[in-house]
């Protein structure tokens, strides 16, 4: 063997761990930057989730309560509607009462 050829195999070698040392490199960044589009890509998901959570948890508040609202509503007509049946109630009473005492002392309308 002359000193040419281990000289070429040298640097042949020394070639492809140089080659096989930039690929790797390149590797690393696509692998860094992926690392990082899917980090960002997670966060972002993060993020639409928690703004969906938010908006569900308001619209259910707001028909909480619009439903509140509404019983309360309900509620007071319903209150409403009693007290003036009640009220007129006693006014037929007493216009009944009054009626009556005036037929038994014989003051008819």
């Amino acid at each position: 063997m002359n000193r040419r050829k281990p000289f070429s195999i040298l640097v042949v070698c020394a070639s492809l761990v140089a080659f096989s040392g930039a690929v790797s490199a390149q590797d690393d960044g696509s692998t860094s930057q992926g690392i990082k589009q899917d980090a960002h890509a997670a966060g972002k998901d993060i993020g639409d989730a928690g703004r969906n959570v938010g908006h569900a948890t308001k619209d259910a508040a707001v028909t909480v309560g619009h439903g509140a609202r509404d019983a309360g509503v309900a509620v007071g007509h319903g209150a409403k509607d009693a007290a003036l049946t009640v009220g007129h109630g006693a006014r037929d009473g007493w216009n009944a009462t009054k009626h009556a005492v005036k037929h038994a002392f014989g003051k008819d309308d």
